[in-house]
């Protein structure tokens, strides 16, 4: 049995794996949207008010890129004025260690080249840990 016809990407991308895995989470935002979403549904001025560094336009293209690649579903509720939230698929969530060890990589390089004093605070934390301080 033949599977369903998958939406294509607009753009190609990478052959090689890895490549490819940073193509689709490559983006000054894409990790801080998934991060807001990793705890559930979020509205796009929700998502804004979260984020004041980002423009809309660039929140609705990071939103638009990820939805292309399977890491973010929209929905859109037949109300008015029409309600669209976004959520991480699995997909998406599956990402979650991946960031996770990536911000504590980035952690680690600052380390080695005594640079600490000038990071942010890494905000990707697994949800294990977020869920905790909350009970």
């Amino acid at each position: 049995m033949a599977s369903p016809a998958r939406k294509m990407p607009i753009k190609r991308l990478p052959m090689l794996p890895a490549e490819r895995a940073l193509k689709v989470i490559a983006g000054r935002w894409k990790a801080v949207i998934l991060y807001h979403l990793f705890d559930g549904p979020r509205r796009l001025t929700a998502l804004k008010a979260m984020m004041p560094g980002i423009t809309q336009k660039v929140l609705i293209q990071q939103l638009r890129e990820m939805e292309e690649h399977g890491l973010v579903s929209r929905e859109i509720f037949a109300e008015v004025p029409a309600r669209v939230e976004y959520s991480a698929t699995s997909l998406g969530l599956s990402l979650e260690p991946i960031l996770l060890a990536l911000c504590q990589w980035g952690q680690h390089h600052a380390d080695e080249l005594n640079e600490t004093h000038r990071l942010a605070d890494c905000i990707i934390r697994p949800r294990q840990a977020r869920h905790a301080y909350m009970a």
